[in-house]
């Protein structure tokens, strides 16, 4: 009885170890073809190339790492690149744009006069921020959204998206610039800011013409 079961648990391992032999067998021999079919078409290419090559499969196989090492690294540097650029966009959503009293209490025409002021001395950055700043209390002026100290842009955004869509979409592409300008490591020059300039004026403008009034920068 006992000798029976030993012999039984030992047919057992012989049959497992012979299922893994040829499993590994199997996947080492899938990996070689492959490996093997890499090289022949690299060495088939470099002969192609340069016929005097004596050793094209020796070059091919130093070519394969090569490329292998290029990639992996590009993969880890895009990965890398990833993680923080979504650090960096989590950081900049909960910035506060009104940072002070007097951002708040300025009235948009007072922010408008003070970015032309910056302009003047080409600092475009701080022109930006007072720019974004009067477009944002011009339309708490119009009731599409309500100006607060604690209120980060995305919450300015989905207050105007219930008022109209297109409108939130350009607000969206300012307040990314205004925020990279103004709380990233992203300095603003003055072609870029020449863009921010008009959209904003435009907004402005446009907005104004629906009620009848006008806008001047200045």
């Amino acid at each position: 009885m006992l000798t029976t079961e030993k012999a039984r648990e030992k047919l057992e391992k012989i049959l497992i170890e012979k299922e893994y032999r040829v499993y590994d067998k199997a996947s080492k021999g899938l990996f070689a073809e492959w490996w093997d079919k890499a090289k022949q078409w690299i060495a088939d290419k470099l002969a192609g190339l340069f016929p005097s090559i004596e050793s094209a499969d020796n070059a091919a196989s130093s070519i394969l790492i090569a490329v292998i090492i290029v990639v992996i690294v590009l993969l880890a540097l895009a990965v890398f690149f990833l993680i923080r650029h979504y650090k960096r966009e989590r950081i900049l959503r909960n910035k506060k744009p009104l940072q002070s009293l007097k951002d708040i209490n300025w009235t948009y025409h007072e922010h408008l006069k003070e970015a032309e002021k910056l302009e003047t001395a080409a600092d475009y950055s701080g022109a930006t921020r007072h720019l974004f700043l009067a477009l944002l209390l011009f339309f708490h002026d119009k009731g599409w959204l309500e100006a607060r100290k604690w209120k980060t842009n995305w919450e300015y955004y989905e207050e105007l998206r219930k008022e109209n869509k297109h409108r939130a979409g350009q607000f969206f592409h300012l307040a990314h610039f205004f925020d990279e300008v103004t709380y990233g490591e992203r300095e603003a020059f003055q072609e870029e800011y020449r863009q921010f300039q008009s959209v904003v004026l435009s907004l402005l403008s446009e907005v104004n013409k629906e009620g009848g009034g006008n806008v001047a920068q200045g």
